[in-house]
C-alpha cells in the first residue's frame, strides 16, 4: 500500500473512532437526567409515551469498553494502513504456520500411499487412501468435473472410457501434474458459412447422427483437407495432440448440428490448470488413483 493511501486509511479509521467516541460523551454530558425520571419527551405513539430516561451507565460503559477494546487491537495487530502492530502478526504467516502443521500431521498419512502403484491403490485394503483422493478431487477438481466427475459442457466426463489424452494411470497423472492446453483452430474464415455447414454435417455422419447426406459429401473433402491432421484419417482423433474421437457419441461441447457448426466456426479452447504447485506428488497420486478408478470398476 502507497504512503498516501496508508495514511487515508489511518486517519479515516481513527476519526471514525474519536468521533464515536465524541458523540457518545457529548450525548452523555447533555442528558439533563442522572437517575430514572418519569418526565416525558412528548412523544406518544398509541398511547405510549417516550421518557426522558438517561443511557443505563452499563450500557454506556460498554460503548467505552469497546472503543478501548478497539484502541488496543489497532496498536497490537494490523489495521491502520501499513502499520504492523506490536505483535507482528499477519494473516500470511498464520496460514503458513498452519500449512505447515497440517504437513507435519498429515504427511506420514501420504506417505503410506506415495509408493504404491495407482493399480495397487484401488485394492480394498488400500480403500482408505482412495477415499483420500475423493475428498481431495472434491475440493480441486469438482468445481469443473463436477461432484460425481461426470463433467460439464466443455469438461470432459471422468467416469466413462472416452479420453481425450489417454486413460491409462501413467498419463492421468501426466494431466494432473503438468495441465493440458487444448485448441480447436475456427475456421468459418477459411470455410465460409456454407462450408462450416457441409462439414457439420459430415461430422454428424461420422458418428451416425441424423444429417443432410449431400452436404455431408460435400463436407467430406473439406474434412479431409482440414481436419484429419488432428483427428485422423479414420477421424478417430489423436490423443497426443488431444484431439477427440468423431465417431463416437461422446461430445464435449454437444453434439447437435448448431453446436458442431459453432466449434468449426469459431474454434474452442480448452485449458486444464497444471497442479504441481498446488499439490504434493503424494497428494495427486492418491487423486490419480480416484480418477482412474472412475472408469476401471
Amino acid at each position: 500500500m502507497s504512503a498516501f493511501w496508508s495514511a487515508w486509511v489511518t486517519v479515516i479509521t481513527l476519526a471514525v473512532i474519536l468521533g464515536c467516541t465524541w458523540l457518545l460523551l457529548a450525548t452523555r454530558k447533555s442528558q439533563p437526567h442522572d437517575e430514572t425520571t418519569e418526565e416525558t419527551l412528548g412523544h406518544e405513539f398509541d398511547g405510549i409515551a417516550e421518557y426522558d430516561n438517561p443511557l443505563p451507565k452499563w450500557w454506556f460503559q460498554m460503548f467505552i469498553g469497546t472503543v478501548v477494546f478497539g484502541l488496543c487491537y489497532l496498536v497490537l495487530y494490523p489495521g491502520l494502513g501499513n502499520y504492523q502492530g506490536l505483535l507482528g502478526w499477519t494473516s500470511h504467516n498464520q496460514w503458513e504456520e498452519e500449512i505447515q502443521h497440517a504437513e507435519e500431521v498429515y504427511k506420514p498419512v501420504f506417505a503410506k500411499y506415495a509408493s504404491l502403484p495407482t493399480e495397487e491403490l484401488l485394492k480394498p485394503e488400500n480403500a482408505s487412501g482412495l477415499k483420500m483422493g475423493q475428498r481431495m478431487f472434491a475440493n480441486n477438481c469438482s468445481l469443473c468435473h463436477g461432484s460425481a466427475a461426470t463433467g460439464a459442457h466443455g469438461f470432459p466426463n471422468l467416469t466413462d472410457n472416452d479420453w481425450l489424452y489417454g486413460g491409462d494411470a501413467k498419463t492421468i497423472k501426466t494431466t494432473i501434474t503438468n495441465g493440458r492446453v487444448g485448441g480447436m483452430p475456427p475456421w468459418g474464415a477459411v470455410l465460409g458459412e456454407e462450408g462450416v455447414r457441409d462439414v457439420a454435417h459430415y461430422v454428424l455422419s461420422l458418428s451416425g447422427a441424423e444429417s443432410d447426406s449431400e452436404a455431408a459429401e460435400r463436407g467430406k473433402g473439406q474434412f479431409q483437407a482440414l481436419c484429419t491432421a488432428c483427428h485422423g484419417a479414420d477421424a478417430k482423433g489423436l490423443p497426443i495432440l488431444g484431439a477427440p474421437n468423431l465417431t463416437d457419441n461422446t461430445w464435449l461441447y454437444g453434439g447437435s448440428f448448431e453446436e458442431i457448426a459453432h466449434t468449426i466456426r469459431n474454434g474452442r479452447a480448452g485449458v486444464m490448470p497444471a497442479h504441481k504447485d498446488l499439490l504434493s506428488e503424494d497428494k495427486i497420486n492418491l487423486i490419480t488413483a480416484y480418477v482412474y478408478s472412475l472408469s476401471n470398476k
